[in-house]
């Protein structure tokens, strides 16, 4: 039975040849359209200088928060950071971002700020401090160049 269909088929292309070509055309369109050309477009590609002084490359996608494009790469700890939400935060997420970064995001909101003080020793904001909970990666990111800090000694159990 097979074999006749495939007989059948085969004929079919010999006396009409343009139906094979549509066929693989049209499979062909498909293909390119599939879903991970839209993944490829939401890459943001970061820089990220680890405690230890070495710059690793870091992937995440656009409308993904830093924290998840770090804690993916392994930089922060995913236990040590239960909610992306900023009133659960303790700013174990705290990054420092290369100043012409920070001019391409939204200001830190006044609870960001307040987690950032709150948990700083000296009371004093340090002006490229972020929470990676609260950044949002967008293509305007492309390159962004992130420091993680040396864990905090009350930070460590």
């Amino acid at each position: 039975m097979a074999v006749a269909n495939m007989q059948r088929f085969a004929s079919r292309i010999a006396r009409n040849p343009s139906i094979f070509s549509i066929t693989r055309s049209s499979a062909s369109s498909c293909s390119s359209r599939s879903g991970s050309a839209k993944v490829a477009d939401r890459i943001v590609k970061l820089f990220a200088i680890d405690p230890e002084g070495c710059k690793r490359e870091i992937i995440g996608l656009s409308g993904q928060t830093l924290l998840k494009a770090l804690t993916n790469h392994g930089l922060i700890d995913p236990d040590s950071h239960r909610l992306e939400d900023i009133d659960a935060c303790s700013s174990e997420c705290e990054v420092h971002i290369a100043q012409e970064w920070l001019e391409k995001l939204p200001k830190a909101s006044y609870d960001e700020q307040y987690v950032l003080k709150r948990n700083s020793r000296a009371r004093v904001l340090n002006k490229h401090s972020r929470l990676g909970c609260q950044v949002v990666l967008s293509p305007e990111l492309q390159g962004m160049v992130v420091a993680i800090p040396e864990p905090k000694p009350w930070d460590i159990p």
